[in-house]
């Protein structure tokens, strides 16, 4: 399986007091797959996690050891994003929700790691297909 990762659940598997934190442990422990994410979702988990180094640094290993691959964003995909941000305007979508979405559509991926299940469950994939929110 093949999933794409969202800032919240990523900072519940660095943060212990994230009230959410065993249940992305146990999802994690679970998996097997590939997980993807962009660097708009990297640069979010790093701003929210800014009050420990140690946190930030576990973070980066989540990449560095290839638990999570990083997609960076080409000039098409930030044309997709900007196409997007634009139609989903009155949620608002943010940034870095439109990199995952354009990273699905580039990778058929259907499977997203979130807790924004309601934004989500709003976005559409290329054939009007829905998103499946794990865990």
């Amino acid at each position: 399986m093949r999933v794409i990762m969202d800032t919240g659940p990523w900072v519940a598997l660095v943060d212990r007091s994230e009230s959410r934190y065993g249940e992305c442990v146990e999802w994690l422990k679970q998996f097997e797959g590939e997980i993807f994410t962009s660097e708009a979702v990297l640069t979010e988990v790093l701003y929210l996690l800014n009050f420990s180094s140690k946190a930030q640094s576990a973070a980066f290993d989540f990449i560095l050891i290839g638990a999570i691959v990083l997609v960076p964003s080409s000039i098409e995909s930030l044309k997709m994003a900007k196409k997007l941000m634009e139609k989903y305007q009155d949620l608002p979508m943010d940034f870095a929700d439109a990199t995952l979405v354009s990273l699905a559509h580039d990778l058929s991926i259907d499977h997203i790691v979130t807790f924004d299940k309601k934004d989500f469950g709003i976005y559409r994939l290329h054939k009007k297909r829905s998103f499946i929110v794990v865990p």
